[in-house]
């Protein structure tokens, strides 16, 4: 009797036996290029002409207007995606014996199926997947046990400070996202598995499937899969364009400063963010904040690790958010040594001297770091999957600048030593639009009785055991009011009232 599990579909589990490669159906190209346009899908292909190898790279994003609709279908969605991986468990099991991979992955707005592995037998796996999405089911049984684990996975995020920053800072910037606070409210209000599958009914009936097919596939081969997709699940096409990222939030000109209290009580780590917006811009200023963060990470550890010892993780990054960029510094640190406050007063300490620092900056010293991050760029694809991954992420985010590489290439070897530190000065003014994101551990430079009940690498000693009790205390923020230390910098106590009212910069993408 065959289980349940494998009555949707039955993959072959014979190993690949034909590793011909095949003849190319159409002109050879540099870069992927669009085989299939639908009102219900498109398909990009690229032959692999450069690593010459039996194996095939399979991607598709099945975008669908329901998930952003509410923190409660986001939670159904997570919990639909990891019963399908579960259920796909079994089956796939066979498949992956025989070197064939696949992942699914709960994308912000949509199903991300990936597959690979030798190109012979990799249809049956697809096909396999898709299946088992068309007739997705999940028993009582299976939903209890997904749900309480969901809220262990959401539970173990909340407390972590690095996560927990994050989800404050895109909270603000990111206009009509959820957080994982009100995702987290919403699982414990309670589900139903008939909700789950009115859900899953739902996300099946209007959907837009865009894929990526690359290795040793024809494109006529590549179509099929596509095919597959919209015969199996007979989906109608979207009523109107659903975007792949969220409106940003244009911040004012002004300093802000949102702290929050870790929900991790007696944790002793804290985590203070400062961040610049910059705005929709170009992939020159994309590029030259690349140029600017790379030639300050090494005087960044050397001021806040090195000289001032404020804590292990300190790094200056790139922020592309949804389109709109911006960079900022961050400093892991504990509340039993320092206080956040004097952490962002010793953050603002390094920006002063690195612009002092980039004003020194010669012209060879410059030609140098401009040298380095072109050889960076430069680097060869050591395998087929570098390539995919690369041009994955231009589909995905539907920007399709598959020769980005060459374009910042190009850009960097016309910047000049000027316009970098014109830039900088641009965005360290006092009327640059200014965000500083602290989640604040517990401690005695926090004002608190007790702190630190974290191992030194700052980890849960039991971060897995997550009791019934335990979960209440990560049900909401707790907002801290600035002292007059940060000077003119200007409190967010409640995030919705800070962001109702500002400007919202145009759904932007990075494109040239």
């Amino acid at each position: 009797m065959i289980p349940l599990s494998r009555k949707v579909s039955q993959v072959d589990t014979e190993p690949a036996t034909d590793f011909t490669l095949k003849p190319s159906d159409c002109p050879d190209t540099d870069f992927p290029v669009q085989v299939a346009n639908g009102d219900k899908g498109c398909l990009w292909y690229k032959k692999d002409n450069k690593f010459k190898i039996p194996k095939a790279y399979v991607r598709f994003h099945l975008i669908s207007p329901i998930i952003q609709q509410s923190a409660k279908n986001i939670v159904l969605f997570d919990l639909m995606v990891n019963i399908l991986s579960h259920n796909l468990a079994e089956p796939a099991y066979e498949a992956e014996v025989a070197q064939l991979e696949y992942k699914l992955v709960a994308g912000e707005y949509g199903l991300i199926i990936k597959v690979k592995g030798f190109n012979h037998k990799l249809p049956l796996l697809f096909h396999l997947i898709v299946d088992h999405l068309a007739a997705f089911s999940a028993s009582e049984e299976v939903f209890s046990m997904f749900t309480e684990q969901l809220k262990k996975t959401y539970f173990n995020i909340l407390i972590k400070p690095e996560k927990l920053s994050k989800d404050v800072r895109l909270l603000i910037l990111e206009h009509s996202r959820w957080s994982m606070v009100e995702k987290y409210q919403a699982l414990m209000a309670g589900l139903a598995s008939e909700e789950l599958m009115e859900f899953s009914r739902s996300f099946r009936a209007e959907l837009y499937a865009e894929g990526l097919v690359q290795g040793n596939f024809s494109s006529a081969e590549s179509v099929q899969f596509l095919q597959y997709i919209t015969d199996k699940l007979q989906f109608s096409k979207l009523p109107g364009e659903v975007p792949v990222t969220f409106r940003v939030v244009e911040l004012p000109p002004k300093h802000h400063i949102c702290k929050v209290k870790s929900l991790n009580k007696g944790d002793a780590n804290s985590e203070v963010t400062v961040y610049y917006q910059s705005g929709p811009k170009a992939l020159r200023e994309h590029t030259l904040m690349e140029l600017m963060v790379m030639h300050m990470e090494e005087p960044c550890f050397d001021f806040l690790r090195t000289k001032e010892t404020l804590g292990y993780h300190v790094y200056p990054t790139c922020r592309n958010t949804s389109g709109v960029l911006g960079f900022s510094v961050t400093v892991e640190t504990q509340a039993t040594k320092f206080n956040s406050e004097l952490v962002e007063l010793k953050i603002e300490e390094f920006l002063v001297s690195y612009g002092e620092k980039l004003g020194a900056l010669t012209e060879e010293a410059f030609n140098t770091q401009v040298t380095a991050l072109v050889k960076l760029k430069e680097c060869e694809d050591t395998h087929l999957g570098e390539e995919v991954d690369r041009n994955w992420a231009e589909v995905v985010t539907q920007q399709y600048v598959f020769d980005r590489l060459n374009k910042e290439i190009d850009a960097l070897k016309q910047m000049s030593r000027d316009e970098l530190i014109s830039w900088y000065q641009e965005h360290r003014f006092a009327t640059s639009r200014k965000l500083s994101v602290h989640v604040v551990g517990f401690g005695a430079e926090e004002n608190d009785e007790e702190g630190g009940g974290k191992n030194q690498e700052g980890k849960a000693d039991k971060e897995e055991d997550v009791s019934e009790s335990t979960y209440g205390e990560v049900s909401k923020l707790t907002f801290l009011p600035a002292s007059t230390k940060i000077e003119g910098a200007i409190t967010i106590m409640d995030i919705p009232a800070f962001i109702k009212g500002l400007p919202l910069f145009p759904y932007h993408k990075i494109l040239e």
